[in-house]
């Protein structure tokens, strides 16, 4: 019981940090470390990161199956060491990427089980 509703949790938190992007692109942008140039960069954001993010977090809500939330899961696991291992290779390893690649992992793990 406690699992399902930490679940439906990651799935809320997936869509709100989608929704931050959609429709905060440039306050997104700054988080993230990105400069959107133009129009373009900006829609980037708002889809890569927005919609996106929104479409991940609502589909076990809207869709709810073991294979949904692991899915979700999945990917969290799979960003989170391509994260990990950006880190060390790009040399990025500020405050804000090892709480990404932190929480990538939790929320991975939560959805997994």
């Amino acid at each position: 019981m406690i699992l399902t509703v930490l679940q439906y949790i990651a799935c809320v938190l997936t869509i709100l940090v989608g929704a931050y992007s959609l429709f905060a692109p440039k306050s997104a942008g700054k988080f993230t470390g990105l400069t959107p140039e133009g129009g373009r960069g900006i829609t980037e954001i708002r889809v890569v990161l927005g919609m996106f993010f929104v479409a991940l977090g609502a589909y076990p809500i809207l869709f709810p199956s073991d294979e949904s939330f692991h899915m979700l899961g999945f990917a969290y696991v799979l960003v989170g060491i391509a994260r990990l291992i950006s880190i060390f290779v790009d040399k990025s390893g500020e405050q804000s990427n090892w709480i990404s690649v932190a929480s990538e992992f939790i929320l991975g793990a939560i959805l997994l089980f």
